[in-house]
């Protein structure tokens, strides 16, 4: 490993940083003419979704998705000391590559937290970072170490996770995670039975809701209302959204206390 070097990076402890907040295709999506799209509000730019704990100890990114780069850039956020994943879809891991300045800034490899499905996906689609072969220089592959998630907390920098098991539809299963009196869970369709518990007593959520109408893999508006009406956060917000959601006509109808997530919006950790 080559000298550390210390990062230009803006300090975030005590704050959760939603890096992006859109669907799989991002708002706008290509090709769209609708009014969300068409238009110029940045509170309706979304990309994909992501989000970043300021621990005590460093920053805890959650996913890394094809944006990745650009999000840290305008966040003014050079430095991720470990990544939680949530599952292994395209657009919460494919901007893993982003990550290869890090390990000239930690002097060690990026720490990785994810199930084996994720370890998997990531291992076959980044194989060149696992490769056994040489790299021609330093800085050529991101240098990462995995360690394995599933229901029951870790600690990461000192801090304690607790993952909170999901369903994204018939087919597959998604970790949310829980710090303190805050949960991060998109992608959700389902909270299984077990999951409940893991969600009491919030100060904040952020929670996918798609779109108005039904969808067989996540939440819809009013489905996601619901898991707020038995959970009772004191404030939710509502990430991974389609350009169905204009943001501002969309917090006009919600009850107090929800309201729709924007990229860089920042929640203050408890």
């Amino acid at each position: 490993m080559t000298v550390r070097k210390i990062p230009r990076s803006v300090d975030i402890r005590g704050k959760l940083i939603l890096l992006g907040t859109g669907t799989s295709v991002g708002v706008p999506a290509l090709g769209c003419g609708c009014e969300v799209c068409s238009g110029n509000d940045p509170k309706n730019s979304r990309t994909r979704c992501s989000a970043i704990f300021g621990l005590p100890e460093g920053n805890l990114l959650i996913d890394t998705p094809p944006d990745l780069r650009q999000q840290l850039v305008r966040e003014g956020l050079g430095l991720v000391n470990a990544v939680c994943f949530t599952h292994e879809h395209a657009d919460h891991i494919f901007g893993l590559d982003d990550l290869r300045l890090m390990q000239f800034y930690l002097g060690t490899p990026v720490p990785l937290y994810c199930n084996d499905v994720v370890e998997q996906r990531l291992r076959h689609s980044f194989d060149y970072a696992f490769s056994n072969r040489a790299n021609t220089h330093a800085g050529a592959a991101p240098s990462l170490q995995f360690h394995s998630i599933d229901r029951d907390p870790f600690e990461v920098m000192g801090t304690r996770v607790q993952p909170i098991p999901l369903k994204h539809g018939p087919y597959f299963d998604v970790l949310g995670f829980r710090i303190g009196d805050v949960a991060y869970c998109t992608d959700v369709k389902e909270i299984p039975d077990e999951s409940w518990g893991l969600m009491e007593g919030l100060d904040t959520l952020v929670l996918s809701a798609l779109r108005f109408e039904p969808h067989p893999t996540h939440l819809n508006l009013e489905e996601a209302l619901e898991v707020v009406r038995r959970l009772k956060p004191r404030q939710t917000y509502f990430t991974h959204c389609a350009c169905h959601f204009d943001y501002h006509k969309v917090n006009a109808i919600l009850p107090p206390g929800v309201a729709l997530a924007y990229d860089g919006l920042q929640i203050d950790l408890h």
